[in-house]
């Protein structure tokens, strides 16, 4: 049988050709002093490999917005990484969307994730989409600004050209840079990835890449994003459910580690991981791919 340490040295191996990799970690507010603990201690311990910048989800409401803001303000100003919170435009007005993007200007913050957000059950309110919210931001001030693709399309879309399309507005609005919902198939993100080239979409597609550490979450995520979870993948975990939980982080960071490799090949350097305010497999991914704590 394979040990854990003889894993990990076949994946050095096999990521030795891999060089010059940036990534970017993201995360989302604490509901509990717990979970708030797990967030700063994952915060903590990936700051040293130097991230691009760090994200911080948020929910369509004030009390969200108000926490995302507090942990956005103290990553920047604790590790010094740029850090980007999440804004959607669900369920606020022009005037309150511009005076949060004037804050976090004012706060040193320049990147933002731009979003619609999800729809509330029964909104009836007139709806404004990622694009809008770009060219407002646009008009405040000079950020940064990424925002969310679908390489499998995004769930409320008619099809897949209409998403495709609608990415192309977001580009034109103003983003410089896509971050692409997870996905488990490298070949999905690259057709993806050449359509939007082809359709005229000038700006990088970062692919965002999840680390597997619960199945069954990761089943979950799948069925309400639209993200297509490949049979190998059912057979990978078949039977795991009750095993060491080291043996299924193995496992998370060798599907990681080989989603990476195919991109890299195809000249992609920027990878943005998932954490869900983890830092174990995240951190253990970025050791292998050669990014390292100074």
């Amino acid at each position: 049988m394979v040990s854990y340490a003889q894993g990990i040295d076949a994946l050095n191996q096999s990521l030795s050709e891999v060089k010059g990799i940036n990534v970017s970690f993201e995360f989302f507010p604490p509901k509990t002093e717990t979970m708030e603990q797990t967030l700063w201690k994952s915060v903590e311990r990936l700051a040293p490999l130097k991230p691009k910048y760090m994200s911080v989800t948020y929910g369509a409401n004030s009390g969200e917005r108000d926490r995302t803001h507090e942990i956005v303000k103290r990553i920047q100003s604790e590790t010094g990484i740029a850090a980007a919170p999440h804004l959607t435009c669900v369920d606020a007005s022009r005037d309150e969307l511009k005076q949060i993007a004037k804050d976090y200007w004012a706060s040193g913050i320049r990147k933002i994730v731009a979003l619609r957000g999800d729809l509330p059950e029964g909104y009836t309110e007139h709806v404004s989409y990622a694009s809008d919210l770009v060219a407002l931001l646009r008009d405040v001030a000079d950020f940064d600004i990424a925002v969310a693709a679908y390489p499998e399309k995004h769930p409320e879309a008619p099809n897949s050209q209409f998403d495709l399309l609608n990415l192309k507005r977001k580009a034109e609005a103003g983003a410089n840079q896509a971050i692409s919902q997870f996905f488990f198939d490298a070949e999905v993100f690259l057709r993806f990835r050449d359509r939007a080239a082809a359709a005229g979409i000038d700006m990088d597609i970062v692919p965002g890449i999840l680390p597997v550490t619960n199945y069954q979450t990761l089943q979950r995520f799948a069925g309400f994003t639209n993200v297509h979870v490949p049979n190998w993948l059912h057979k990978m975990y078949d039977g795991l459910d009750k095993d060491d939980q080291t043996t299924r982080n193995l496992m998370g960071a060798s599907i990681a580690m080989d989603m990476v490799k195919v991109l890299a090949k195809e000249g992609i350097r920027d990878f943005h991981f998932y954490t869900l305010n983890r830092c174990e497999l995240s951190y253990a991914i970025c050791h292998m791919l050669g990014v390292r704590a100074d």
